[in-house]
């Protein structure tokens, strides 16, 4: 290598570190389905996070505007998840919004910017922390005890909300109604290859169902796990209740085929294919 060659590469600026890439974004924090679930299709929801150093958050769906976090005029720190960082690592990006929303001074928001390499969410929330989503009807927490209860903005905020039901007999299972059509969202934890055998070997047996009037639709891609969708027609009930006992049962059932490890058939080889082929990544 000539003299210019080496100096050239003495002075060259040093390569900027990056996040490795995780396809489980929220792996390893408790309730990771439901993690996914606030970030890609609730439309109003909340949980409050113990972190390690004893302090609190609260992670939100949605803030107004879209923001990335509030300080409010409490001190209390609120982020939001459905927020479009493109910093390449979701988890370092909230946990850098953490941090920087701890130094913020309180009634104001807080900025996004480029958070490097650091801690990801999993250094910084409580392992013993729970993740317990509350659902809202509407968007009115965002101003409880404020001026702008009842304004304009906020009644067209809650007007475009699909009403949505969080199920209590499974894990990260969410009904919802948008315009005429009603859905069951699940995010299943346990890992992507599995899941698609147990299902084609579920489906090969039209033991994928919900009961009468329920089908499964397909399944989307979301933080390296798998979220089937059933659809439910007109003689189903609205609303998560009605479909308790027969998410408990396919969970028995799931769980039947999860452990199943023999080689699939044929007929649920074409299966399994048929659901991968569908599948649409959304993160």
């Amino acid at each position: 290598m000539g003299k210019k060659s080496r100096r050239n590469r003495q002075n060259a600026e040093p390569r900027k570190q990056r996040m490795p890439y995780v396809a489980r974004t929220f792996g390893g924090l408790p309730n990771e389905g439901d993690w996914i679930a606030l970030r890609e299709f609730v439309p109003s929801g909340t949980a409050d996070v113990a972190l390690t150093d004893g302090g609190t958050v609260r992670f939100c769906s949605l803030l107004p505007g879209n923001g990335a976090g509030i300080r409010r005029p409490d001190g209390d720190l609120w982020i939001g998840l459905q927020v479009q960082h493109n910093f390449g690592d979701v988890s370092r990006d909230l946990a850098h919004m953490v941090a920087t929303g701890r130094a913020v001074e309180p009634g104001n928001p807080v900025p996004v910017t480029d958070p490097g390499v650091g801690d990801r969410l999993q250094d910084v929330v409580d392992p013993a922390s729970p993740f317990d989503v509350t659902v809202h009807d509407g968007f009115d927490w965002w101003v409880e005890g404020t001026d702008a209860e009842g304004s304009d903005a906020l009644a067209a905020a809650n007007e475009s909300i699909a009403p949505t039901e969080r199920l209590t007999s499974v894990d990260a299972a969410y009904w919802t109604r948008m315009g005429d059509r009603r859905y069951l969202r699940w995010v299943i934890t346990q890992e992507e290859d599995r899941v698609l055998d147990a299902f084609a070997r579920l489906h090969e047996s039209d033991a994928d169902r919900l009961g009468d009037g329920t089908r499964l639709i397909g399944m989307f891609r979301a933080h390296g796990l798998l979220v089937p969708v059933w659809e439910m027609d007109e003689t189903v009930a609205d609303g998560a209740e009605p479909l308790e006992t027969p998410v408990a049962a396919l969970r028995e059932r799931l769980d039947e085929a999860l452990a199943d490890t023999s080689d699939l058939t044929s007929e649920q080889r074409r299966v399994r294919n048929g659901l991968a082929s569908r599948q649409v990544t959304i993160r």
